[in-house]
């Protein structure tokens, strides 16, 4: 696996699974693999989880995982081709690439939506960047438009607490206070498709994803009927994915207090559980009755975020041999 920022990447996807089952009963069994292996880790935008776990997963595997914060701990990197370096940045990712992948053997690359120019954040213009000029192979830690170990990680605990073969999923749009990009809710979309669950998407009208994620999953407006029946219901907001117009790109077109996932929301489930990527923001995401219920799957689906990680490292590793 050179790359990773879809579920096809994977391969089988049930045979993903099943790897990742073995990560997590055994964590160090490959410790072996990793051995005298590298992996930089390179963050544009602060992290808490993805940070973490990536850290763990490496050091799972016996690698040395390396953390380099950008603007940070090193000069402030322009992303742009063409362009005066006349501003702040002082060395371009041109450069910068080549010589980062000089020093590892895996790269994870963390760097957020501007959410200004569509175009550019759909074209994942840094990740590709990484991709064309490191010549190693490169994760997404969530880059413009996808977060696939998020993703990952979300299906495992589905699966892991499914009580029936096929549960019924569902994405809800919920209201935040701040632009959001859309990375999580694609990836999420991307991999219930794929899985063998039965997938509703929800959301007021102008939040429609993309279609290369959507992928003809069923789209429901009225919420509360989206939510009947539902096993598991993911939260999240994310602003305009200016899909019909491009002009609303990144806007926030509601801030509807009356899509907050509350107790009144979830009794139409079938005793669903709750699951959100975190960090959450309570009572405009999520009630604090909600979160805080035994139905709440947040830290152990956090926990899962090391068991992602580590399996595609795994591969990744494997695939170097």
């Amino acid at each position: 696996m050179k790359t990773f920022f879809h579920v096809q990447d994977l391969g089988d996807l049930n045979s993903a699974l099943e790897m990742a089952k073995q990560v997590k009963a055994t964590p160090f069994a490959w410790k072996s693999l990793g051995e005298n292996k590298t992996i930089m880790l390179v963050f544009f935008n602060s992290s808490l989880r993805t940070r973490l776990s990536s850290q763990k997963a490496a050091l799972n595997l016996g690698m040395n995982p390396i953390v380099l914060n950008i603007g940070q701990d090193s000069w402030k990197l322009e992303t742009e081709m063409g362009v005066v370096m006349d501003g702040d940045k002082s060395e371009h990712l041109r450069e910068a690439i080549p010589v980062i992948a000089s020093y590892c053997d895996i790269i994870g690359v963390r760097s957020f939506a501007s959410l200004t120019d569509r175009k550019a954040d759909y074209e994942e213009t840094v990740l590709s960047q990484f991709i064309e000029y490191s010549h190693k192979p490169v994760i997404s830690l969530e880059s413009s438009t996808v977060h696939p170990c998020q993703a990952f990680a979300d299906l495992i605990t589905i699966e892991e607490y499914k009580k029936k073969s096929r549960p019924k999923v569902v994405l809800s749009w919920a209201p935040h206070p701040k632009a959001l990009p859309q990375a999580v809710p694609n990836s999420f979309a991307e991999w219930m498709n794929a899985a063998d669950v039965e997938f509703v998407i929800t959301h007021p009208r102008g939040y429609e994803l993309d279609e290369k994620f959507v992928r003809g999953a069923k789209v429901e407006y009225d919420q509360l009927k989206a939510l009947e029946g539902a096993d598991f219901v993911y939260a999240k907001n994310w602003s305009c994915p200016g899909v019909s117009d491009p002009s609303k790109y990144g806007q926030i077109l509601s801030k509807d207090m009356g899509w907050t996932i509350d107790e009144a929301h979830m009794a139409v489930t079938d005793n669903a559980y709750f699951m959100h990527c975190l960090p959450v923001r309570r009572n405009m995401i999520v009630s604090d009755a909600v979160i805080d219920s035994e139905r709440s799957l947040v830290i152990p689906e956090a926990a899962n975020r090391v068991v992602s990680a580590q399996t595609v490292m795994k591969m990744m590793l494997e695939d170097l041999k």
